[in-house]
């Protein structure tokens, strides 16, 4: 099993935990993204190591490949001398050095695959991590607009209630019992000094107004112009 899968299996563990608590959606998308890149640094932690691992296994491979060039070499070196003991000697040394090599080939090859691995489930896990981070402003709008319609509806609700009614009513009746109070306090009040001269000036002025009036109705009309006289 890779390590994204593994990664999957724990996410969607953590999810279906947290939607069985009815816990906040933003929450939740910030523990996916934590869980993500938690795993992706412990992911490129292990990939490291194994191109360390990959990079040892390939210096002893050369190592081992030049002992045995080198023995194959003095092989025939003794050959040359006539030493035939140290000849055999060298080649038995050579074919172990062979044999080394094979296993490190192999080594180094399962090393690679582990490397690619690595890489592959790196390349995986950042795609969707760039997803999820492209989604997740998205997701808290959604979310937090869905709160506010429900917050909405409430209140419309609320206000719509026979209580709310009543009240706002009851608060209506008020209003216009003040306003009525306010119309019946000056109602039998006797008029003050300045309220009076006030009013005689005023009556002054409507009876000049009025004697204009009459004296321009009293008038005679005046004189007909001559008719002229006919052709």
């Amino acid at each position: 099993m890779g390590v994204f899968t593994r990664l999957r299996d724990i996410i969607s563990s953590n999810i279906n935990a947290m939607l069985d608590r009815a816990e906040d959606p933003e929450k939740l998308i910030r523990l996916m993204i934590q869980e993500m890149e938690d795993t992706l640094v412990e992911i490129k932690a292990g990939c490291a190591g194994a191109m360390a691992a990959r990079k040892k296994v390939e210096r002893e491979l050369s190592a081992t490949r030049e002992r045995v060039e080198q023995w194959q070499a003095k092989a025939e070196l003794a050959v040359e001398k006539g030493r035939e003991d140290l000849a055999r000697e060298a080649l038995l040394t050579r074919r172990a050095g062979l044999q080394r090599v094979q296993e490190l080939e192999q080594e180094a090859d399962a090393s690679g695959a582990v490397v690619a691995q690595y890489h592959d489930d790196i390349a995986q896990l950042e795609k969707k991590l760039a997803a999820v981070r492209e989604k997740q402003r998205v997701l808290i709008q959604r979310h937090k607009l869905a709160h506010q319609q429900k917050r909405a509806q409430r209140d419309i609700r609320k206000a719509e209630s026979a209580e709310v009614m009543l009240r706002f009513e009851q608060f209506e009746n008020r209003v216009e019992r003040m306003e009525a109070e306010a119309q019946i306090v000056n109602l039998g009040r006797q008029p003050g000094l300045a309220e009076e001269i006030d009013r005689l000036a005023s009556d002054e002025q409507v009876e000049r107004e009025l004697e204009e009036l009459k004296k321009s109705k009293n008038q005679p009309a005046p004189p007909a112009p001559p008719a002229e006289p006919e052709q």
